[in-house]
């Protein structure tokens, strides 16, 4: 799913995966990814921190919100999905915008292609195609 949105984005869209490989306590590997996760974000990125405690807004304001970024200069938004304890809180503090798609536990997978569709979705509105439909 993820690969079918991704060749449609008109857009740069770069997938890099991070992963902590090492045995350690939770806590500890929550922070180590959060480290590795930030050393990975372009200069001038937006952040958006994909979180279950984060916001639910509509494809319309995600798409508002991108175009914001756009015609405030900012480079690129780098999405951060976190690893199977969730997002250190140092991560979360650097967010511009901490997102949700649900309370549900996602794969990866899945949200690598629902994030993919949305930004897919909101290149369209931006556009003013009528892929979205109100």
């Amino acid at each position: 799913m993820y690969e079918d949105y991704a060749r449609q984005v008109r857009w740069p869209l770069d997938l890099v995966e991070i992963e902590e490989r090492k045995r350690m306590p939770t806590a500890q590997r929550r922070a180590s990814e959060g480290v590795l996760l930030m050393k990975n974000v372009p200069s001038g990125a937006a952040i958006v921190a994909l979180d279950e405690t984060g916001k639910h807004i509509s494809s319309r304001a995600f798409a508002t919100q991108i175009g914001r970024w756009r015609d405030d200069g900012r480079p690129c938004v780098a999405f951060m999905i976190g690893g199977a304890d969730g997002l250190d809180a140092a991560v979360r503090d650097q967010a511009d915008l901490i997102l949700s798609f649900g309370r549900l536990t996602w794969p990866h997978l899945l949200v690598r292609g629902m994030l993919a569709e949305q930004v897919y979705r909101a290149q369209q509105i931006l556009a003013g195609h009528p892929y979205h439909r109100d």
